[in-house]
């Protein structure tokens, strides 16, 4: 079937439902898709501290629910199909969700990023078998036992600190010898008795067959190899963008994420981007916020525009 919406969202993260807020009030025709629950990663997220509004910080469930309730409540239509296809062009947007084919005047892709993978021996065996990329979600696992946590930016830091909550130590494998995170959070980490540092270092494979039992380690400084018997490893070393559905139809960055102008406009007029699959400085929620509240003006504006050119 077709039908024909004013716009639509795709992606149910801050940035997906921030757009979806707006344009819902906006009295605009609009349905957002998400494939996941409503909330993107930071679902998996424990506690955020540093958004807005919270001084004792929020869960990131918490969080979450609240500005999906308001999106709701202003009349957000939220649709938990999956995305097989676009067509984006300038004369028309059609969105493919399993059997249904769904015109709209104009788009805003808010389809956030995912966990980059280390590529090495013994990962793709062991993912969901000690190997994990949010401890939140497995972090109770393992409690009394050791764990790796790999990577030294915020994410990995903050993690690592959480994780000690549960478990006996977190061996914070880094390839540099100094983290990239914040201060405030290598101060807290560096006060963490639970972490120990290993600098300099990468993992070679990860051992294990039915589940991990250790992981093997590389000095990048001496050549030594050496091995820690952990039980879990948790990977942080960055995202990559959820783009292959526009990466033939959209101008992305060298690293994949989609180039955007001040007003989030895409290279395709009506298309817009927001949050993390956006190429940007900086990732967190509040500037995902932001992004998707431009991208939905942005839009509200384009669509003005177009009915103005058909008068």
């Amino acid at each position: 079937m077709t039908n024909m919406y004013d716009v639509i969202i795709l992606g149910g993260g801050p940035a997906g439902l921030t757009a979806g807020l707006y344009n819902a009030r906006a009295r605009l025709k609009v349905v957002l898709y998400e494939r996941l629950a409503p909330g993107g990663q930071v679902l998996t997220t424990d506690w955020v501290e540093n958004y807005p509004g919270f001084p004792e910080g929020v869960s990131g469930f918490e969080l979450m629910d609240r500005m999906k309730n308001q999106a709701e409540k202003f009349g957000l239509e939220i649709r938990n199909d999956e995305i097989v296809r676009l067509d984006l062009s300038e004369s028309r947007k059609i969105i493919f969700a399993g059997d249904d084919q769904i015109e709209t005047r104009a788009v805003i892709i808010a389809c956030g990023a995912t966990w980059k993978r280390l590529g090495i021996e013994g990962e793709e065996r062991l993912i969901g078998k000690g190997i994990s990329f949010c401890a939140t979600c497995d972090g109770p696992f393992y409690r009394d036992q050791e764990v790796a946590v790999i990577g030294g930016g915020d994410t990995a830091v903050e993690e690592a600190i959480f994780l000690t909550r549960f478990v006996g130590k977190v061996y914070l494998v880094h390839r540099r010898d100094k983290l990239r995170a914040t201060k405030v959070i290598q101060e807290r980490a560096m006060a963490e008795e639970k972490i120990d540092f290993v600098w300099d270092t990468i993992p070679m494979r990860v051992l294990g067959e039915a589940g991990v039992e250790g992981i093997e380690l590389r000095n990048l400084k001496t050549g030594v190899i050496s091995r820690k018997a952990v039980k879990g490893v948790f990977v942080f070393i960055g995202t990559a963008p959820n783009t292959n559905l526009v990466k033939e139809q959209l101008k992305l960055d060298q690293s994949g994420f989609i180039v955007t102008d001040e007003r989030m406009q895409t290279s395709v007029p009506g298309v817009f981007a927001a949050g993390d699959v956006r190429s940007k400085l900086f990732r967190q929620i509040s500037t995902a916020v932001g992004e998707g509240a431009t991208a939905s003006y942005a839009a509200e504006k384009y669509l003005e525009g177009q009915l103005a050119a058909h008068q």
